[in-house]
């Protein structure tokens, strides 16, 4: 046994089962993320039944999917407000998300089982997501044009299927004109403006300048303005022409209402689909998941911006911080004078990386923010003051302030390598007759460029998960811009931006309504983690497409 212990064997089972056990955690996260986030999207079938509550008040219709089951004491059922017989000691309760938010504030209730009656899945049963309000469960019993009733009953519902496809269209075009186009306008006319400020300010243009500057932005103006007009009214026309069709719905309860096809994103009637229509069905509501923007609150809609910001923030990120970091180790290797100067400079690197983030996060605000934004914008846009340009929480004082975070790592990583490059290797190119200059460029960085890609992964890996010094630099809960639009100069670093950690933060954590949002949480997360892995395989094969080409050269 004392053999045995001195061989090293133990130690070597004992670190194996500890990356066994490490990837059974790491899996098994991942499939939990996975499977909740991923079901979400999978059209449910749809209840009906009666309930009869203990008090012997009248039975009332409930409509809604089953979200989840509970077992609970009798007991802890009374606390929690239902009206239990005595004498039972065990009850199940079912939580049904109802939607109907504009007809009752609660889209998810629960209900006891023993109150329910007999559970029906009726096939003409429809589910409505809406841009406001949720979604709704209920029998479309009226299609209407103009307020006038056309169709009834079946005839309802194929009248329906047939105008909601020309609504969607026209939407479309609706929110094109008031997202981009309009957006667009006004962003020319918030030029102009400024522009006449300027001039209004410059005293140094002689009046006849002066005077034919005027001509040309009223000119500007002008045309500015009938382009707004004329988009203005195509907008009205185009709500004029969505707002003429609407349904009636009839709840399990028997209540009615009226419902516009311009507030209706999609619809389907899940208890009366095949496989393969709910494999549509899913296919098209992930997509949209992924492409669409957000609405209420965050808790419905998709998740593009925080995508499409996370990922502009992690390139522009890597950007700044793989120069610096690798110039700073290639110093502290090749260049600087070893001694105790350059060991406290070693030890301040190393122990950055262990400083929180949120203090990264105040640096940044006040450094970045306040200090270069505030003087840029004394600087450059002034005509723009007292409203800050720069000035503000944006993408690039983001960017920088993680690269700031993660240069610790981008430094130990590339020296690393650096010291790996045996002595020869030198020594070989100086007998040569190479410079010391060339021998590093030439040589020695190039051999050492996977060490820097690992020093890049490890970045990418942590700026990609960070929420914390987000919050007070850059990132918002709705940025109603993306970062990249048509309008020059194209790229827009002066702007706010949404992150996927922060929106999962967000609506984990600050959603008004916690079920609604608690599926987008797990789908968020799962998007978020495939984003890094996609992100640091991209970097991986870089890492060993530079290993297996520069081995090659020196052998």
């Amino acid at each position: 046994m004392k053999h045995w212990f001195q061989s090293g064997t133990p130690w070597i089972w004992l670190n194996a089962g500890a990356i066994a056990a490490s990837l059974v955690m790491v899996f098994g996260l991942i499939t939990m993320i996975a499977v909740n986030g991923l079901s979400f999207f999978w059209p449910s079938e749809v209840i009906e039944f009666e309930y009869q509550p203990a008090d012997d008040s009248e039975p009332r219709g409930v409509m809604g999917e089953l979200a989840r089951s509970e077992t609970m004491t009798a007991q802890a059922a009374r606390e929690a407000g239902f009206q239990v017989p005595e004498g039972q000691e065990i009850v199940v309760r079912h939580l049904i998300k109802r939607g109907n938010r504009d007809l009752d504030s609660r889209d998810f209730r629960w209900y006891l089982e023993d109150a329910m009656s007999e559970r029906r899945t009726p096939r003409d049963a429809v589910v409505l997501e809406r841009l406001q309000w949720g979604d709704f469960f209920g029998f479309i019993r009226e299609y209407r044009e103009d307020g006038e009733t056309v169709a009834e009953g079946e005839a309802a519902r194929t009248a329906f299927e047939q105008r909601i496809r020309e609504t969607r269209d026209l939407v479309q075009q609706l929110e094109r004109i008031e997202r981009v186009e309009i957006g667009q306008v006004n962003h020319q006319m918030e030029r102009v403006r400024l522009d006449r400020r300027g001039l209004e300010r410059d005293t140094s243009l002689p009046e006849e300048q002066r005077a034919q500057r005027h001509r040309e932005l009223d000119e500007e103006q002008a045309a500015l303005d009938a382009e707004y007009a004329k988009l203005e009214s195509e907008r009205n026309a185009l709500r004029e022409e969505v707002a003429r069709y609407a349904i009636v719905l009839e709840t399990a309860d028997g209540q009615r209402t009226t419902i516009a096809l311009s507030q209706i994103v999609n619809a389907w009637w899940p208890n009366d689909m095949s496989t393969a229509a709910k494999l549509r069905h899913y296919v098209g509501s992930f997509w949209d998941f992924m492409t669409g923007y957000p609405r209420e609150a965050n808790t419905e809609g998709g998740i593009l911006p925080a995508i499409f910001g996370t990922v502009l923030m992690v390139i522009l990120m890597s950007i700044v911080v793989t120069p610096f970091g690798v110039l700073a180790a290639i110093y502290l290797r090749e260049y600087a004078k070893q001694g105790p100067l350059v060991r406290i400079i070693r030890i301040s690197v190393n122990n950055l990386a262990g400083v929180p983030s949120i203090v990264f996060g105040v640096f940044g605000l006040g450094f970045f923010v306040y200090l270069i934004g505030g003087n840029i914008d004394q600087l450059f846009f002034q005509d723009a003051l007292p409203s800050p340009t720069f000035g503000s929480p944006a993408i690039i004082w983001a960017s920088l302030t993680l690269a700031l975070l993660t240069l610790p790592v981008v430094i130990v990583s590339t020296e690393e390598g650096l010291t790996r490059i045996g002595s020869s290797v030198r020594h070989g190119s100086l007998s040569l007759g190479a410079t010391k200059a060339e021998t590093l460029w030439r040589l020695i960085v190039p051999l050492s460029a996977p060490a820097m890609m690992t020093g890049l992964i490890l970045a990418v890996a942590r700026a990609a998960g960070e929420v914390a010094p987000l919050m007070l630099v850059g990132v918002v809960k709705l940025a109603p811009n993306l970062p990249v639009d048509g309008t020059f100069p194209y790229l827009h670093l002066d702007r706010a931006f949404m992150h996927l950690g922060y929106h999962i933060y967000d609506v984990g954590f600050k959603s008004p309504n916690v079920e609604a949002g608690r599926p987008l949480v797990y789908a968020t997360a799962l998007i978020l983690v495939l984003l890094i892995v996609v992100l640091n395989l991209t970097a991986i094969s870089i890492r060993n497409h530079l290993r297996e080409k520069y081995r090659a050269e020196s052998d």
